[in-house]
């Protein structure tokens, strides 16, 4: 059937039938880019197209009228319509995938000029994908809402392409730090926060990824309905005792993807309540700061994930990422992720043989989400049975019953937790292993996914269809001898279906009266002519019928496994998170053997001790540089140690920022439940972690440098407490000297008396030491230098005192500044020594070397006695009696010194 865009000649204003459904379907849809499902394409018509050709670089031609105007088209092919959906979201956009959904030939019973229905069956977001095309198959792929009620704050976090569900309450002052923790791809939030004079700020911050939705969508008693159906339940009790803002935010989240998915919810996890303070508390800076999971420059390689990552399936990958954002606070369940850690980083060979299954484990949570939203195929039942197959492999290689072995923490919890699901899933495990071939395609219509021999009417259809296609080959042979022809061939196409072909010379022998008989002209074209005969009709029909057969067959075995996968998607979804807690404890022994990574101590005091503590990532920069090895140092902030607040001074490049870095990772790998780069550490819980290490401007919101600086150091002042772990860096750097030294000055006052935190403060203003006379908590610690013929060696070493210099001269000099500026440096710094030290004061501005390059105008000198007298004089004149008598004049016109 064809549908024309273009009207009728006499109505060239009045939009056509397949216009009038687009325009229809588009008002239902003004956000989004509507793709439009015409025949092999997604068109876009209108201001869509002139957007999507811009951001995909593709041709905007176009294609009919509209009230008198030309109509902007674009469009993309369907099979590769996830390359460009891709591209789209990247940038920012949503689109509205519209398909159509009535046989073109239902459609043309209603009259020639009847339009094929058409509706929309998904709208893609960045917080609802599911293919791996679109997804980061190591990265979470979170859609988070935001719930509000009276003056109560809860986010609810879904990932759509794993199953994950958690909601939790959260106070205003942390929304920025929870936020940051669960990094979305797509935020909901009441549209009337967007006025909110705290929240919407940060709301608005978040560009792209902000979805505000009408507030009565955060309704929570629609959001307790809305939960009720989701997981067929009268109550919701055996969930958690859910306030009503965590009501709103988790019902909103389910109305959302039910919105999007039109209906087709996926398989999510039973709703878990996440409870306040059980994580670490890092606000957005300090992760960018701390280039947790990508550096400053946007790369992943670099980062702490990239450097600590051991694991070997993406949902380890997953795992590992959210537990590196999530440190936790419970001691307890920190040690029994140490006692895993520890019991794979012990045993290399089972290590290993773990590591090797766990390689072959497909990603069973997204495979189960693909399926769960109809959009998964019989790849994605393979990667159901190949998991639960190592599965199989890790339980019977986990051996934990011998009393005398180390605790293995949670790996017992896992390989129990594997043991129920195999139990549970073994049925349908068999009939996937049973009836799916060892490689299965991409899609169900494909077909071929079904074993020969497991399904006896399958293999009759089959049978029957590669028959007629020997058969096929036989008439063929049969035809050429009849016509003598011998380049006669039987193809098929789409259009004709099965034809005789053969070049125009040839084609006068099949049309004789002798001929004719048997075979009949179908179509001439440039380079051949065909034919069909009675016999071919017949046979193509019989093949038509005996492979939409046995499509239809494959189809239906098809639909009854993923009926049968989702009846058990709830263990299945705990069999995949099993596994990728063991591929994390696994990676993380396997790090800790490595690179020689210890156990940490980790309690709810107050301690901070880190014996030859490293930088991990610096580290492993030098390991794969082979440069000379890391230089360990010491850290004790223990309230029984050397001082809770340690000032660090020291020239530049000495290792300042890195021995603050590195500290603060050691804390946030201890309780994620990793072991440490050191020899030594013991750590009192850190409830919050705090970083001011580097800053840049912040031209869209209007802050400089020195702005975001001290916007960073008031949260921490502000938030700061006894329980929590600050590094500072320079703070004060960015405004005039004196300003610079007060701010600095007064915040390590704060910080020791007010926050009374475990805190690391470098900084350059040496005048800061006079502190540790007075802050019995303060002590003074530097780094070495060598100095060594005019040059300065780095030490990279930790001590305690204080720098008496800071270098940045030698350092400019080591930067490549040049000579002439070196030389004039030193001379400027020469003479502020000098009045500093307590040698000849400098009495004004202009008596910096700086200043003396141009003279102050004449106009601004006011002339003494002496030099009007002298100007008085003509030397040639005197004779030598005179000129003695002027000069003692001259010296009585002296002033007296003071």
């Amino acid at each position: 059937m064809n549908e024309h865009v273009s009207p009728p000649p006499d109505a060239e204003g009045a939009a056509t039938p397949l216009m009038a459904q687009y325009l229809e379907i588009k008002a239902a849809h003004p956000e989004y880019l509507l793709f439009y499902r015409m025949g092999d394409f997604y068109e876009l018509f209108f201001e869509d197209a002139a957007r999507a050709a811009e951001a995909l670089d593709i041709a905007l031609t176009k294609r009919g009228k509209h009230m008198g105007q030309d109509i902007p088209m674009c469009g993309v092919p369907v099979h590769a319509a996830e390359t460009y959906l891709e591209k789209l979201i990247r940038k920012g956009f949503r689109v509205a995938v519209c398909e159509q959904v009535e046989d073109p030939a239902e459609a043309k019973k209603r009259g020639s000029k009847s339009v094929v229905k058409r509706e929309v069956i998904r709208l893609v977001t960045p917080g609802t994908l599911t293919e791996d095309s679109l997804l980061e198959p190591r990265s979470a792929n979170r859609l988070v809402s935001l719930g509000r009620a009276g003056s109560a704050l809860a986010l609810a976090s879904a990932d759509m392409s794993t199953g994950e569900f958690t909601v939790g309450s959260v106070e205003a002052s942390e929304l920025a730090a929870e936020l940051a923790r669960l990094s979305p791809r797509e935020v909901l939030a009441p549209d009337g926060l967007l006025s909110h004079e705290e929240i919407a700020p940060l709301l608005k911050a978040l560009g792209p990824a902000l979805t505000p939705l009408p507030s009565i969508k955060f309704d929570s008693a629609n959001g307790e309905r809305g939960l009720k159906a989701l997981y067929g339940v009268a109550a919701l009790d055996a969930f958690g005792q859910f306030s009503r803002a965590e009501l709103s935010a988790a019902g909103a989240l389910v109305g959302y993807l039910e919105l999007t998915q039109k209906g087709k919810l996926p398989a999510l996890g039973a709703l878990t309540q996440v409870s306040s303070g059980v994580f670490m508390s890092i606000d957005a800076a300090t992760r960018r700061n701390l280039e947790l999971v990508e550096t400053l420059s946007g790369s992943r390689g670099g980062s702490l994930l990239a450097t600590i990552d051991r694991t070997v399936t993406a949902a380890g990958g997953r795992e590992l990422a959210a537990r590196l954002a999530a440190p936790l606070t419970d001691a307890k369940t920190i040690a029994e992720r140490h006692d895993a850690v520890a019991f794979f980083a012990g045993d290399g060979d089972l290590r290993r043989s773990l590591r090797e299954s766990l390689r072959r484990a497909p990603d069973i949570a997204r495979a189960l989400a693909r399926i769960s939203v109809e959009r998964g195929g019989p790849r994605d039942l393979a990667a159901i049975r190949d998991g639960v197959k190592a599965a199989r492999a890790l339980r019977d290689a986990l051996k934990l019953d011998d009393a005398l072995s180390p605790s293995p923490g949670e790996v017992r919890a896992a390989r129990d937790t594997l043991a129920i699901s195999i139990a549970d899933v073994s049925a349908l495990s068999d009939k996937l292993d049973y009836l799916l071939v060892a490689e299965p395609p991409f899609l169900a219509r494909d077909g071929g996914f079904i074993a020969s021999g497991r399904h006896a009417p399958l293999d009759e259809v089959r049978a029957l269809r590669d028959e007629s296609r020997r058969v096929i080959a036989a008439l063929e042979a049969r035809y050429r001898e009849q016509s003598g022809v011998s380049g006669l061939r039987i193809k098929h196409n789409n259009v004709l279906g099965y034809f005789i072909e053969t070049t125009p010379v040839h084609a006068d022998k099949l049309q004789t009266s002798q001929m004719r008989e048997l075979f009949r002209h179908r179509q001439t074209i440039g380079t051949a002519v065909r034919f069909t005969t009675d016999e071919l009709a017949t046979l193509a029909s019989r093949i038509s019928e005996a492979g939409e057969q046995a499509l239809a067959l494959e189809r239906t075995l098809f639909d009854e496994l993923v009926a049968d996968t989702l009846a058990v998607h709830a263990v299945l979804s705990r069999m995949a998170s099993a596994l990728a807690v063991l591929d994390v404890a696994t990676a993380l022994g396997e790090l800790a053997a490595e690179r020689r990574y210890v156990r940490p101590k980790v309690d709810s005091g107050p301690a901070f001790k880190i014996v030859r503590g490293r930088h991990p990532v610096v580290e492993e920069a030098l390991i794969a540089a082979r440069e000379k090895p890391f230089v360990p140092n010491d850290c004790d902030l223990s309230a029984n140690g050397d001082g809770r607040l340690w000032l660090v001074t020291g020239p530049n490049m000495a290792g300042k920022s890195t021995f603050l870095r590195q500290n603060a990772l050691i804390a946030i790998l201890a309780q994620m439940g990793s072991f440490v780069p050191a020899e030594e550490a013991h750590i009192g819980i850190v409830d919050k972690l705090f970083s001011r290490v580097g800053a840049a401007d912040d031209l869209a919101r209007g802050r400089s440098t020195f702005m975001v600086e001290m916007v960073e150091a008031a949260a921490i002042l502000n938030q700061a407490t006894p329980a929590s772990l600050v590094i500072l860096d320079e703070i004060g750097r960015g405004t005039a000297t004196f300003d610079g030294l007060a701010i600095a000055w007064a915040a390590a006052e704060h910080l020791h008396d007010t926050n009374r935190s475990r805190a690391l403060f470098a900084t350059h203003y040496h005048e800061m030491t006079a502190l540790a006379e007075r802050l019995s908590s303060m002590i003074c610690v530097t780094m070495r230098v060598s100095e060594w013929n005019d040059q300065i060696v780095f030490l990279h070493e930790v001590m305690k005192g204080a720098a008496d210099r800071s270098y940045g001269i030698h350092v400019a000099k080591l930067a490549g500044l040049p000579s002439a500026v070196i030389s004039r440096a030193n001379e400027v710094l020469r003479a502020l020594e000098e009045g500093r030290e307590g040698h000849k004061p400098l009495a004004r501005i202009d008596d910096l070397p700086l200043f003396q390059a141009s003279a102050p105008p004449k106009s601004a000198v006011k002339s003494s006695a002496v030099e009007d007298a002298l100007r008085e004089i003509s030397p040639d004149s005197l004779s030598p009696r005179e000129a003695l008598d002027l000069l003692y004049a001259l010296k009585e016109k002296l002033a007296p010194k003071a």
